[in-house]
């Protein structure tokens, strides 16, 4: 039996959702202290959770992020809030999917089936976790985590795609043409300072994990991880 995790704090919407959830034979788990999310999520073995954006104490990217770096599990947003940078805050935190209050039960349970068959089921890819290494780093593409040593940092899914591009290509330049192709598609409405940010972005993190000044600027050209950061020859 699947088990769903309801982080939700509106006890009307959770009380409707359990239900739904229990009528199609899965088990429903809700969370009651909002400033232990995490822990509750690893309590209760979830296979997959719905996670409102408008929380007590720290909001639903935030808890998104946090079970990414521990899972791999479906992640389905269920909100009020129906912009589009809303949207893809979720998705660039961890999401799966996201879902527009007021809803359709039924629609909500399709995606909840349609979710579960791909990660265990049916659909779901029947190959090992794939990890990433260099300039002694182990990235997890996959869950958006990078570690050195037993320190880990959690990284947003564009932050992800542009490490892994400069930990493919230790000690060697990579454009700025092609981090922009990897990360946005069609970069010609991405305004030119948008990658400087999340290059900045991922300077911080990497410092975090003990690592100062590993991105290298290769001015006119691109950037480089170097391999000297962690102390490759």
């Amino acid at each position: 039996m699947f088990t769903i995790l309801i982080v939700e704090d509106d006890p009307k919407i959770t009380a409707m959702l359990s239900a739904q959830i229990e009528k199609y034979g899965y088990r429903a788990e809700q969370v009651s202290d909002f400033s232990r999310v995490l822990e509750r999520f690893t309590e209760s073995g979830a296979d997959l959770v719905m996670l409102d954006v408008n929380l007590p104490n720290f909001d639903g990217f935030y808890w998104c992020r946090q079970i990414r770096s521990v899972s791999t599990c479906p992640i389905l947003f269920i909100s009020a809030r129906d912009s589009g940078m809303d949207q893809i805050m979720a998705l660039e935190n961890g999401a799966d999917d996201y879902i527009t209050k007021p809803f359709s039960y039924e629609v909500v349970m399709a995606k909840i089936r349609s979710h579960l068959r791909r990660a265990y089921g049916t659909y779901a890819a029947k190959q090992e976790e794939r990890t990433v290494g260099g300039a002694g780093l182990l990235l997890y593409p996959e869950r958006f985590t990078v570690t050195r040593g037993d320190q880990a940092v959690v990284l947003t899914q564009k932050e992800a795609v542009l490490l892994e591009a400069l930990m493919e290509r230790v000690g060697r330049v990579v454009t700025r043409e092609k981090l922009l192709d990897l990360m946005w598609q069609d970069h010609y409405f991405i305004d030119d300072n948008t990658l400087n940010v999340y290059v900045t972005r991922i300077r911080k993190k990497l410092k975090e994990l003990g690592l100062e000044d590993a991105v290298e600027t290769v001015r006119g050209a691109g950037y480089m991880l170097l391999p000297s950061a962690a102390g490759e020859a």
